[in-house]
């Protein structure tokens, strides 16, 4: 009988090791995604936006292909100003392009285009598994070059990105040729092993140091990654484009100190804003006035020249210290 106990136990734990690790892969990768209605509908509810607005402004759906063959879509909002700047929204897991909608504004009044686009697996564009930047950096890639083979080599191209958005921006910087004028961070992560760490310990309760190997193994086998292969700590350290980071001091998805450790390790022009009281990706909800002012300053410090953006050696002087101000609101995650 005490064989026969053991047996059970141990085909209890394999099993649990399966489920186990199969659910994390999934939360991870293929978490299904919201439809436009769906996101509208929640930016909406929370008061960032009104449809109506923009469904008056003219736009462009634009499909271009990604390096891998996939079909990546994104929606173009011209400046009536026809300016040769632009500045790429990418948005966080699960959502779709609609979610950057409330930040389009903050760059507008500054003459910008903005490129809405749907990260690959989400939205209208195609894609099995989000690789947290592996892949989708070369797709960011892709789309500064669609942009200055559309509208000309001379265009100025800005990223902004939240959560998920936010760590690829970053990613997109350990290319070997990046062409960004300025890369802005809302709640990024610093390092992918160390925030599914947290978010297997600290959220779910599941033990890490069980369990991450496995689901590491079989992210390699599936989405052809690894978790010590994202790391945008590694990819912001060294790069002479200016970056902002921005976080909530009550994010419990994305720790606060992943986004100071990034502003920590950063040389060159650099910013830090904490958002008091704000939730994971609620930093402009709780502060729209603080968020669009510093934003502003950061993005027409670079324009206007302050600091060449390919010349980080010259930038020291504009660090910042961290900005923290706001008040506690309801919390909201996408």
């Amino acid at each position: 009988m005490e064989w026969q106990t053991a047996v059970i136990v141990v085909f209890a734990a394999v099993l649990a090791a399966i489920v186990i690790t199969r659910y994390a892969f999934y939360q991870m990768t293929q978490m299904k995604a919201l439809t436009y209605e769906q996101t509208f509908q929640a930016m909406e509810q929370v008061g960032l936006f009104k449809q109506d607005y923009f469904e008056s402004l003219p736009k462009e759906e634009v499909q271009i292909t990604s390096y891998d063959g996939l079909k990546l879509n994104g929606m173009l909002i011209p400046h009536p100003s026809g300016s040769n700047r632009f500045v790429i929204l990418v948005h966080g897991y699960t959502a779709s392009l609609p979610a950057s909608i409330p930040f389009m504004d903050i760059f507008r009044d500054d003459g910008f285009n903005t490129l809405l686009i749907d990260l690959r697996r989400h939205g209208k564009s195609e894609g099995k598994y989000t690789t947290y930047g592996f892949h989708e950096k070369h797709d960011i890639d892709s789309w500064i070059r669609w942009i200055r083979a559309t509208y000309g080599s001379d265009s100025v191209v800005g990223l902004h990105g939240m959560s998920l958005g936010g760590g690829t921006v970053l990613e997109y910087l350990s290319l070997p040729h990046t062409d960004a004028a300025f890369v802005i961070a809302d709640c990024p992560y610093s390092d992918l092993k160390r925030l599914m760490h947290h978010q297997m310990q600290a959220l779910n309760r599941i033990p890490a140091a069980v369990f991450l190997p496995l689901v590491d193994r079989r992210l390699f086998r599936k989405a052809g990654f690894t978790l010590n292969q994202v790391s945008p700590v590694r990819s912001a350290r060294y790069s002479p484009v200016p970056i902002m980071f921005i976080h909530g001091t009550r994010d419990r998805y994305i720790p606060t100190e992943m986004s100071e450790e990034l502003f920590a390790a950063k040389e060159g022009m650099k910013r830090l804003l904490l958002v008091e009281g704000a939730s994971h990706g609620n930093a402009l909800g709780v502060n729209p006035e603080l968020y669009k002012k510093v934003v502003q300053e950061f993005v027409r410090d670079v324009m206007e020249g302050a600091v060449p953006v390919r010349q980080p050696e010259q930038a020291e002087e504009l660090v910042e210290a961290p900005v923290q101000t706001g008040l506690p609101q309801p919390e909201f995650n996408m």
